[in-house]
């Protein structure tokens, strides 16, 4: 049975989607059949995967509020064993629609258990707040990855998703757990990085993955080309390390 993560943080620019696409990419690359749910409304994990939204009939919006059925709407990559559940721009409102639905914050796990089944691993890129969507992606998910950048304000903000975590623990999923802290824009030549890196080690200390996300140009300009850095530059940086957290991931999931 497929594992369900979902990469959260509701401090934007932390590298989220980055991971989300690129971690994806690295497990199907390892033969890991893998489905990226795209559940923010910007879509940028959706276009970073090259799906074009605008051509699309079905996205996450019409899955989790017209109840379409989700193995219509999940679009192949041009990566073999790599999916997308796409988003939509529509997202933005869903937040209200689901109000009204029976079990509001569980929609999107009735959605996603039956697909376990079909992959190894399910990543639900989150957008960057603590809205129903989210609590929605943590309801459905065993565990949580949490993004967070070496740069100045790092931790702020992570005491308020702790606590949503643990209230969703207590009242909505009580086997969701946080996979880890993954650290992100790296760069070893700055002092302020090296000391953002002391701090979440010793704030979280096993919580945090050995692998560390270095800032790099490549990273950056492969969602421009719609395309994960495992096949836009496969020799750069944030490619190997991207490879290495995925190798990371799998064997603390104890998977073969």
């Amino acid at each position: 049975m497929g594992q369900i993560i979902c990469l959260a943080n509701q401090k934007g620019g932390v590298g989220k989607t980055t991971t989300a696409i690129n971690l994806a990419a690295s497990l199907a690359t390892m033969g890991k059949k893998v489905l990226v749910v795209d559940a923010d409304p910007q879509a940028n994990a959706s276009s970073g995967l090259g799906i074009d939204i605008r051509n699309l009939t079905l996205t996450i919006y019409e899955c989790l509020i017209d109840n379409a059925p989700v193995e219509k709407a999940i679009v192949p990559t041009e990566i073999e064993n790599l999916f997308v559940l796409p988003s939509h721009i529509d997202l933005v409102g869903a937040e209200i629609e689901i109000l009204n639905k029976d079990e509001r914050e569980k929609v999107l796990q009735k959605i996603l258990l039956p697909l376990r089944q079909n992959f190894d691993f399910i990543l639900i890129d989150c957008s960057p707040s603590l809205g129903l969507i989210t609590v929605n992606a943590l309801t459905a998910s065993e565990s949580v990855i949490i993004p967070v950048q070496c740069e100045y304000f790092a931790l702020e903000g992570i005491s308020k998703l702790l606590n949503t975590i643990k209230i969703i623990k207590s009242r909505l999923n009580p086997p969701l757990k946080i996979e880890g802290f993954l650290l992100t824009m790296y760069d070893n030549r700055l002092r302020l990085a090296n000391q953002v890196y002391d701090e979440v080690k010793n704030h979280f200390s096993d919580m945090v993955f050995n692998t560390v996300i270095y800032r790099n140009v490549r990273l950056s300009e492969a969602p421009s080309y719609g395309k994960p850095v495992v096949t836009y530059d496969a020799d750069s940086k944030g490619s190997q390390n991207y490879i290495d957290f995925a190798k990371e991931l799998i064997n603390r999931k104890g998977e073969k």
